[in-house]
Protein backbone atom coordinates (compact mmCIF):
# COMPACT_ATOMS: atom_id res chain seq x y z
CA UNK A 1 0.00 0.00 0.00
CA UNK A 2 1.33 3.42 -0.95
CA UNK A 3 1.79 5.89 1.90
CA UNK A 4 0.61 9.41 1.07
CA UNK A 5 2.56 12.13 2.87
CA UNK A 6 1.38 15.77 2.87
CA UNK A 7 4.21 18.27 3.06
CA UNK A 8 5.70 21.38 1.43
CA UNK A 9 9.07 22.37 -0.07
CA UNK A 10 9.54 24.97 2.67
CA UNK A 11 9.88 28.77 2.76
CA UNK A 12 6.57 29.98 4.16
CA UNK A 13 5.21 33.53 3.91
CA UNK A 14 5.90 35.67 6.95
CA UNK A 15 2.84 36.43 9.08
CA UNK A 16 1.62 39.98 8.47
CA UNK A 17 2.49 41.14 11.97
CA UNK A 18 6.03 39.81 11.55
CA UNK A 19 6.52 41.67 8.27
CA UNK A 20 5.68 44.96 9.98
CA UNK A 21 7.64 44.30 13.14
CA UNK A 22 10.73 43.01 11.35
CA UNK A 23 10.64 45.84 8.84
CA UNK A 24 10.89 48.28 11.73
CA UNK A 25 13.60 46.24 13.46
CA UNK A 26 15.73 45.39 10.44
CA UNK A 27 15.34 48.45 8.26
CA UNK A 28 15.31 48.43 4.49
CA UNK A 29 18.96 48.62 3.43
CA UNK A 30 21.26 45.87 2.17
CA UNK A 31 23.18 45.93 5.44
CA UNK A 32 19.95 45.38 7.35
CA UNK A 33 19.29 41.93 5.88
CA UNK A 34 19.91 38.67 7.72
CA UNK A 35 23.58 37.97 8.34
CA UNK A 36 23.54 35.52 11.24
CA UNK A 37 24.28 37.99 14.04
CA UNK A 38 20.86 39.59 14.55
CA UNK A 39 19.81 41.49 17.64
CA UNK A 40 17.82 39.83 20.40
CA UNK A 41 14.63 41.59 19.34
CA UNK A 42 14.96 40.30 15.77
CA UNK A 43 15.69 36.77 16.98
CA UNK A 44 12.65 36.91 19.27
CA UNK A 45 10.38 38.05 16.43
CA UNK A 46 11.52 35.22 14.19
CA UNK A 47 11.08 32.74 17.05
CA UNK A 48 7.46 33.82 17.49
CA UNK A 49 6.82 33.64 13.76
CA UNK A 50 8.43 30.20 13.55
CA UNK A 51 6.10 28.92 16.25
CA UNK A 52 3.12 30.33 14.37
CA UNK A 53 4.12 28.65 11.10
CA UNK A 54 4.66 25.33 12.84
CA UNK A 55 1.23 25.64 14.46
CA UNK A 56 -0.28 26.31 11.04
CA UNK A 57 1.20 23.10 9.64
CA UNK A 58 0.07 21.05 12.62
CA UNK A 59 -3.43 22.55 12.52
CA UNK A 60 -3.66 21.76 8.80
CA UNK A 61 -2.69 18.14 9.44
CA UNK A 62 0.56 17.96 7.47
CA UNK A 63 2.55 14.76 7.84
CA UNK A 64 5.90 16.55 7.86
CA UNK A 65 6.61 19.77 9.73
CA UNK A 66 9.02 22.29 8.25
CA UNK A 67 10.91 25.02 10.07
CA UNK A 68 9.47 27.62 7.72
CA UNK A 69 12.73 29.30 6.67
CA UNK A 70 11.32 32.68 7.64
CA UNK A 71 14.81 34.15 8.14
CA UNK A 72 15.71 33.47 4.52
CA UNK A 73 15.96 36.83 2.79
CA UNK A 74 17.10 34.91 -0.30
CA UNK A 75 14.80 32.07 -1.34
CA UNK A 76 17.52 29.49 -1.97
CA UNK A 77 20.80 31.36 -1.55
CA UNK A 78 20.46 31.91 2.23
CA UNK A 79 22.92 29.21 3.37
CA UNK A 80 25.64 31.06 1.45
CA UNK A 81 24.57 34.65 2.13
CA UNK A 82 25.09 34.18 5.89
CA UNK A 83 28.50 32.51 5.45
CA UNK A 84 31.60 34.36 6.67
CA UNK A 85 33.47 33.75 3.40
CA UNK A 86 30.68 35.03 1.17
CA UNK A 87 30.11 38.65 0.22
CA UNK A 88 26.71 39.77 -1.03
CA UNK A 89 26.77 41.61 -4.31
CA UNK A 90 24.04 43.26 -6.31
CA UNK A 91 20.40 42.32 -6.66
CA UNK A 92 19.74 39.58 -9.22
CA UNK A 93 16.41 38.39 -10.59
CA UNK A 94 15.40 35.08 -8.98
CA UNK A 95 14.83 32.82 -11.99
CA UNK A 96 12.12 34.14 -14.30
CA UNK A 97 9.81 35.85 -11.81
CA UNK A 98 9.41 39.11 -9.95
CA UNK A 99 11.50 38.14 -6.93
CA UNK A 100 15.14 38.99 -6.44
CA UNK A 101 18.09 37.80 -4.36
CA UNK A 102 21.50 39.12 -3.39
CA UNK A 103 24.32 37.68 -5.46
CA UNK A 104 26.35 35.48 -3.06
CA UNK A 105 30.00 35.98 -4.07
CA UNK A 106 32.13 33.19 -2.64
CA UNK A 107 35.51 34.71 -1.73
CA UNK A 108 36.96 32.01 0.51
CA UNK A 109 36.68 28.39 1.57
CA UNK A 110 33.14 27.14 2.20
CA UNK A 111 33.72 25.70 5.64
CA UNK A 112 31.05 24.83 8.22
CA UNK A 113 28.41 27.42 9.10
CA UNK A 114 25.66 25.72 11.12
CA UNK A 115 23.05 28.44 10.50
CA UNK A 116 20.35 26.14 9.08
CA UNK A 117 21.05 23.51 11.74
CA UNK A 118 20.35 26.12 14.42
CA UNK A 119 17.02 26.92 12.76
CA UNK A 120 16.06 23.25 12.78
CA UNK A 121 17.10 22.88 16.42
CA UNK A 122 14.73 25.73 17.26
CA UNK A 123 11.93 24.06 15.29
CA UNK A 124 12.52 20.70 16.95
CA UNK A 125 11.81 22.31 20.32
CA UNK A 126 8.40 23.47 19.10
CA UNK A 127 6.93 20.28 17.65
CA UNK A 128 6.71 16.58 18.36
CA UNK A 129 5.79 15.92 14.74
CA UNK A 130 8.12 14.43 12.12
CA UNK A 131 10.53 17.20 11.15
CA UNK A 132 11.38 17.99 7.54
CA UNK A 133 14.60 19.75 6.63
CA UNK A 134 14.93 21.80 3.45
CA UNK A 135 18.05 22.94 1.63
CA UNK A 136 18.92 24.11 -1.85
CA UNK A 137 20.44 21.30 -3.86
CA UNK A 138 24.16 21.67 -4.63
CA UNK A 139 23.73 22.34 -8.33
CA UNK A 140 21.10 25.07 -7.89
CA UNK A 141 23.04 26.74 -5.08
CA UNK A 142 26.20 26.77 -7.18
CA UNK A 143 24.26 28.17 -10.15
CA UNK A 144 22.85 31.00 -8.06
CA UNK A 145 26.24 31.97 -6.61
CA UNK A 146 29.32 33.69 -8.05
CA UNK A 147 32.57 31.79 -7.63
CA UNK A 148 35.47 34.12 -6.91
CA UNK A 149 37.62 31.58 -5.05
CA UNK A 150 37.64 28.09 -6.59
CA UNK A 151 37.76 29.33 -10.21
CA UNK A 152 36.58 26.05 -11.69
CA UNK A 153 32.98 24.91 -12.19
CA UNK A 154 33.63 21.31 -11.15
CA UNK A 155 35.64 22.31 -8.08
CA UNK A 156 33.01 24.85 -7.11
CA UNK A 157 30.16 22.33 -7.37
CA UNK A 158 32.16 19.88 -5.26
CA UNK A 159 32.85 22.60 -2.67
CA UNK A 160 29.18 23.59 -2.47
CA UNK A 161 28.24 19.92 -2.12
CA UNK A 162 30.78 19.41 0.69
CA UNK A 163 29.52 22.55 2.41
CA UNK A 164 25.90 21.37 2.31
CA UNK A 165 26.92 17.89 3.48
CA UNK A 166 28.63 19.43 6.50
CA UNK A 167 25.50 21.42 7.29
CA UNK A 168 23.30 18.30 7.06
CA UNK A 169 25.62 16.39 9.35
CA UNK A 170 24.86 18.94 12.08
CA UNK A 171 21.06 18.73 11.70
CA UNK A 172 18.93 17.44 14.57
CA UNK A 173 16.89 14.29 13.96
CA UNK A 174 14.59 14.71 10.97
CA UNK A 175 12.34 12.40 9.00
CA UNK A 176 12.78 13.86 5.52
CA UNK A 177 15.21 16.14 3.69
CA UNK A 178 14.07 18.06 0.62
CA UNK A 179 16.86 19.24 -1.68
CA UNK A 180 15.45 21.88 -4.02
CA UNK A 181 16.92 21.79 -7.52
CA UNK A 182 14.99 24.12 -9.86
CA UNK A 183 18.16 24.97 -11.79
CA UNK A 184 18.33 21.40 -13.06
CA UNK A 185 15.20 22.35 -15.04
CA UNK A 186 15.81 26.00 -15.87
CA UNK A 187 19.57 25.77 -16.61
CA UNK A 188 20.53 22.11 -17.12
CA UNK A 189 24.19 21.26 -16.49
CA UNK A 190 26.58 21.22 -19.42
CA UNK A 191 28.08 17.91 -20.46
CA UNK A 192 31.22 18.40 -18.39
CA UNK A 193 29.14 18.79 -15.19
CA UNK A 194 26.15 16.56 -15.87
CA UNK A 195 27.75 13.37 -14.59
CA UNK A 196 29.04 15.16 -11.46
CA UNK A 197 25.60 16.36 -10.36
CA UNK A 198 24.33 13.00 -9.01
CA UNK A 199 27.60 12.55 -7.11
CA UNK A 200 27.22 16.02 -5.59
CA UNK A 201 23.65 15.27 -4.54
CA UNK A 202 24.59 11.85 -3.18
CA UNK A 203 27.36 13.39 -1.06
CA UNK A 204 24.81 15.64 0.66
CA UNK A 205 22.27 12.83 1.04
CA UNK A 206 24.87 10.51 2.58
CA UNK A 207 25.07 12.67 5.71
CA UNK A 208 21.53 11.91 6.87
CA UNK A 209 19.56 8.81 7.75
CA UNK A 210 16.38 10.58 6.67
CA UNK A 211 14.61 9.99 3.37
CA UNK A 212 15.98 12.43 0.80
CA UNK A 213 13.81 14.00 -1.91
CA UNK A 214 15.37 15.91 -4.83
CA UNK A 215 12.59 18.27 -5.86
CA UNK A 216 12.73 20.29 -9.09
CA UNK A 217 10.17 22.75 -10.39
CA UNK A 218 9.30 25.37 -13.06
CA UNK A 219 9.42 22.78 -15.81
CA UNK A 220 10.44 19.25 -16.71
CA UNK A 221 13.96 17.84 -16.83
CA UNK A 222 15.49 17.31 -20.21
CA UNK A 223 16.19 13.68 -20.98
CA UNK A 224 19.95 13.78 -20.38
CA UNK A 225 19.64 15.58 -17.04
CA UNK A 226 16.99 13.18 -15.83
CA UNK A 227 19.01 10.11 -16.86
CA UNK A 228 21.95 11.39 -14.80
CA UNK A 229 19.69 12.36 -11.88
CA UNK A 230 18.50 8.78 -11.60
CA UNK A 231 22.06 7.89 -10.53
CA UNK A 232 21.75 10.00 -7.37
CA UNK A 233 21.56 7.93 -4.19
CA UNK A 234 18.29 9.35 -2.86
CA UNK A 235 14.88 7.93 -1.99
CA UNK A 236 12.69 10.16 -4.17
CA UNK A 237 12.62 12.58 -7.09
CA UNK A 238 10.08 15.41 -7.23
CA UNK A 239 8.13 16.54 -10.28
CA UNK A 240 6.26 19.79 -10.94
CA UNK A 241 2.85 18.78 -12.31
CA UNK A 242 1.65 22.41 -12.34
CA UNK A 243 4.24 24.39 -14.30
CA UNK A 244 6.06 21.42 -15.77
CA UNK A 245 5.74 19.79 -19.16
CA UNK A 246 3.81 16.71 -18.08
CA UNK A 247 4.42 14.91 -21.36
CA UNK A 248 8.20 15.30 -21.00
CA UNK A 249 8.04 14.32 -17.33
CA UNK A 250 6.13 11.14 -18.08
CA UNK A 251 8.45 10.32 -20.98
CA UNK A 252 11.41 10.51 -18.59
CA UNK A 253 9.69 8.39 -15.97
CA UNK A 254 8.53 5.70 -18.39
CA UNK A 255 11.82 5.65 -20.28
CA UNK A 256 14.25 5.70 -17.34
CA UNK A 257 12.07 4.73 -14.39
CA UNK A 258 12.08 6.62 -11.13
CA UNK A 259 12.78 5.97 -7.46
CA UNK A 260 10.64 3.84 -5.13
CA UNK A 261 9.26 7.10 -3.66
CA UNK A 262 8.09 10.18 -5.53
CA UNK A 263 7.20 13.78 -4.70
CA UNK A 264 4.49 15.46 -6.75
CA UNK A 265 4.01 19.21 -7.03
CA UNK A 266 0.21 19.18 -7.07
CA UNK A 267 -0.84 22.67 -5.99
CA UNK A 268 0.38 25.97 -7.41
CA UNK A 269 2.73 27.72 -5.01
CA UNK A 270 2.48 30.99 -6.97
CA UNK A 271 -1.27 31.26 -7.60
CA UNK A 272 -3.86 32.21 -4.99
CA UNK A 273 -6.50 29.89 -6.43
CA UNK A 274 -6.91 27.09 -3.90
CA UNK A 275 -7.14 23.57 -5.31
CA UNK A 276 -9.67 21.19 -3.78
CA UNK A 277 -8.57 18.02 -2.05
CA UNK A 278 -10.45 16.09 -4.76
CA UNK A 279 -8.41 17.78 -7.49
CA UNK A 280 -5.21 17.02 -5.62
CA UNK A 281 -6.15 13.37 -5.30
CA UNK A 282 -7.12 13.17 -8.97
CA UNK A 283 -3.65 14.42 -9.88
CA UNK A 284 -2.04 11.77 -7.69
CA UNK A 285 -4.14 9.09 -9.35
CA UNK A 286 -3.35 10.47 -12.81
CA UNK A 287 0.37 10.18 -12.17
CA UNK A 288 0.01 6.63 -10.85
CA UNK A 289 -2.06 5.65 -13.88
CA UNK A 290 0.77 6.74 -16.20
CA UNK A 291 3.19 4.23 -14.65
CA UNK A 292 1.03 1.16 -13.95
CA UNK A 293 4.08 -1.09 -13.80
CA UNK A 294 5.58 0.71 -10.78
CA UNK A 295 4.48 0.65 -7.16
CA UNK A 296 5.53 3.56 -4.98
CA UNK A 297 6.27 3.08 -1.31
CA UNK A 298 5.67 6.77 -0.55
CA UNK A 299 4.12 9.63 -2.51
CA UNK A 300 4.81 13.11 -1.14
CA UNK A 301 1.92 15.49 -1.89
CA UNK A 302 3.30 19.01 -2.03
CA UNK A 303 3.07 22.40 -3.68
CA UNK A 304 5.17 22.68 -6.79
CA UNK A 305 7.17 25.63 -5.40
CA UNK A 306 7.61 27.16 -1.99
CA UNK A 307 4.50 28.90 -0.61
CA UNK A 308 6.46 32.06 0.12
CA UNK A 309 4.78 33.85 -2.79
CA UNK A 310 1.24 33.59 -1.35
CA UNK A 311 -0.73 35.52 1.27
CA UNK A 312 -0.70 33.67 4.59
CA UNK A 313 -4.41 32.82 4.41
CA UNK A 314 -4.10 31.26 0.96
CA UNK A 315 -1.01 29.31 1.95
CA UNK A 316 -2.90 27.92 4.94
CA UNK A 317 -5.84 26.87 2.77
CA UNK A 318 -3.47 25.01 0.47
CA UNK A 319 -1.90 23.21 3.43
CA UNK A 320 -5.34 21.99 4.48
CA UNK A 321 -6.14 20.83 0.95
CA UNK A 322 -2.88 18.87 0.73
CA UNK A 323 -3.50 17.22 4.09
CA UNK A 324 -7.07 16.31 3.16
CA UNK A 325 -5.91 14.94 -0.20
CA UNK A 326 -3.38 12.69 1.54
CA UNK A 327 -5.92 11.56 4.12
CA UNK A 328 -8.56 10.48 1.59
CA UNK A 329 -9.56 6.87 2.05
CA UNK A 330 -9.07 5.68 -1.51
CA UNK A 331 -5.89 3.69 -1.99
CA UNK A 332 -3.52 4.79 -4.73
CA UNK A 333 -3.02 2.08 -7.28
CA UNK A 334 0.42 2.24 -8.85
Amino acid sequence: MTELVATTPGLFPLPDWAKEELSDLKGHQKGDLISGDESGDIVAAYDRARGEVIDQQEDAGLDRIGEGQLRWDDNLAHPLTVHDNVETGGIVRYYDNNNFYRDPQVTGELDFSGDVAAELEAAAELTDGPLQAVLPGPYSLAELASDEYYNDDADFLAAVSDFLAGEVEAFPAHETLFLLEPSLVTAPPADDLAAQVPDAISAVASETDADVVVHSYWGAHDEKTYAHLMDADVEALGFDLIAGDREQTMYNVTEYGTKSDVALGLVDGQNTRVESSETIRERVDWFADQVPSQTFDTVYLTSNTELFYLPVSKAQEKLVALAEGAAAEEEVEA
